[in-house]
């Protein structure tokens, strides 16, 4: 290590127990994720979830739900304090939040989508980020369900994130808007 730097305990961290994160305030943020063909991209997912203790995830379609091994593998303990929901169908789990006052908008590259860097949800207001299939994205119903797109501008050949990065960045701005959950 560098001068300066000292290596520091995971207690002095100030790790929270599950206890302790069930009880905490939450980012007014959930992910909803239809037919993610990964088991690991939905840990990765579980454990983003954790780290900016979001209000839970809603696993829709064939995505893979805990206990699943590849879950497990990366989620590193997230799945047994971050809530979740299983859901047959996306649309019907969009239509269930938006009935509970939450916002859902989708990621992914569409027409008259908001740039993820010009997002700013405001506090208050509880928002869904639908994430969809690794390949073919969100469906078009669920592009019609949703209250609005946002898009992660891209520069490369691929114009592609791995789902869990992509479930990261949109973390980083809606921390960024709202600020750390109350009580952090």
């Amino acid at each position: 290590m560098g001068e300066g730097h000292r290596a520091t305990s995971m207690d002095a961290l100030g790790r929270l127990s599950p206890e302790a994160f069930a009880a905490a305030g939450k980012l007014p943020l959930r992910f909803v994720l239809d037919n993610l063909r990964s088991g690991l991209n939905v840990g990765s997912v579980f454990r983003t979830a954790d780290a900016f203790r979001l209000e839970g995830i809603d696993l829709c379609g064939y995505t893979a739900r805990p206990p699943h091994r590849d879950i497990l593998k990366t989620a590193l303990g997230a799945t047994d304090h971050v809530p979740w929901r299983g859901h047959v169908d996306a649309v019907a789990a969009i239509r269930s939040l938006q009935k509970e006052g939450i916002k859902v908008f989708a990621l992914e590259q569409a027409s008259a989508s908001t740039a993820l860097d010009q997002w700013s949800p405001a506090a208050g207001v509880h928002w869904a980020v639908v994430l969809g299939n690794e390949v073919r994205g969100c469906s078009e119903d669920v592009l019609n369900a949703v209250d609005g797109v946002l898009e992660i501008p891209q520069f490369g050949v691929k114009h592609s994130l791995n789902v869990s990065v992509a479930a990261g960045m949109v973390c980083w701005q809606a921390f960024r808007s709202m600020g750390a959950p109350e009580g952090s």
